[in-house]
């Protein structure tokens, strides 16, 4: 893979994955019982914005940046995310999380973490930025084969009865990701069924994602919920016009908690045109 998330961090496309991630840990922690967070596609945990790669794009400042300079009402959901982002800062640096770091903040004692990175410099600084914290492991490995490896979650006699597994692959080829990723999303809820299952994706053109989405509201699952943030309409093929999150087996009135946060979002990032929406692409009857 060529892929390096340090051009992007802190972009529109990781405030909307990282607030719906940050939702997802609270609404887990509202229950004593311990849970197990699967990342599949950890990357370093922790980018430099002042650095080289961020500096090329400046996607953060069209991000994480306008929407801090910006500061909106903050719903709930919105402001839990603002707070997590300012729990990993580094004093003296200007970092942005990724999704490891941000996992790691909200455990609890009994949880853990289980981050998986394929490439070799971006698993061992991720290594570095976790090794003292016990609660945290860190592969370097496939992160589609660690789902069929490490679910149903366990740690040495313990079993956990809830999961989260965060799917965020690089999808420098989109068409050749969308199977691997059904693939593993199958796997996952036959060996975990009561997991929830949070996919990112890219949206550039609405046609080429219309295959994605029937394939994954055909999976054995009882309700899948598409979040999505638009900064700009999505009709050229050429810019990442937005992204969404597909929630498989949602918490309780999920749409609920991050709707209110969309609209200042989008008002706070977005160009002419910007939007966003939430469907149900499954959804379980009463």
């Amino acid at each position: 893979m060529n892929y390096r998330h340090g051009f992007h961090a802190g972009n529109h496309a990781d405030v909307l994955k990282h607030l719906v991630l940050v939702a997802l840990l609270d609404a887990l922690k509202r229950k004593d019982a311990p849970f197990f967070v699967l990342d599949t596609h950890a990357g370093r945990g922790q980018y430099d914005l002042a650095a080289s790669q961020a500096q090329r794009t400046g996607e953060a400042e069209a991000g994480i940046r306008r929407l801090w300079a910006t500061r909106p009402s903050e719903p709930p959901a919105l402001a839990a995310y603002l707070a997590a982002v300012a729990a990993c800062w580094t004093p003296g640096a200007d970092t942005y999380p990724g999704s490891p770091l941000l996992v790691a903040r909200a455990l609890r004692e009994q949880d853990r973490l289980a981050a998986c990175e394929l490439q070799p410099e971006e698993a061992e600084t991720l290594k570095s930025l976790l090794h003292d914290d016990p609660r945290c492991h860190v592969h370097q490995r496939d992160g589609y084969a660690a789902i069929k490896a490490l679910l149903p979650p366990r740690e040495g006699s313990t079993r956990f009865a809830r999961a989260l597994v965060l799917v965020d692959p690089p999808y420098e080829s989109q068409a050749e990701e969308y199977p691997l990723i059904t693939a593993a999303l199958r796997d996952g809820l036959e060996r975990f069924p009561q997991g929830i299952f949070a996919l990112w994706y890219p949206i550039k053109q609405r046609a080429p994602l219309q295959p994605l989405m029937r394939k994954l509201a055909n999976l054995p699952m009882k309700s899948a919920l598409a979040i999505e943030l638009l900064v700009r309409p999505d009709d050229s093929p050429l810019r990442l016009n937005g992204s969404g999150m597909v929630v498989i087996n949602p918490p309780w009135q999920f749409e609920r908690v991050v709707e209110p946060a969309l609209r200042p979002l989008a008002q706070a990032m977005g160009e002419t045109g910007a939007s966003w929406r939430l469907t149900w692409l499954k959804q379980e009857k009463p």
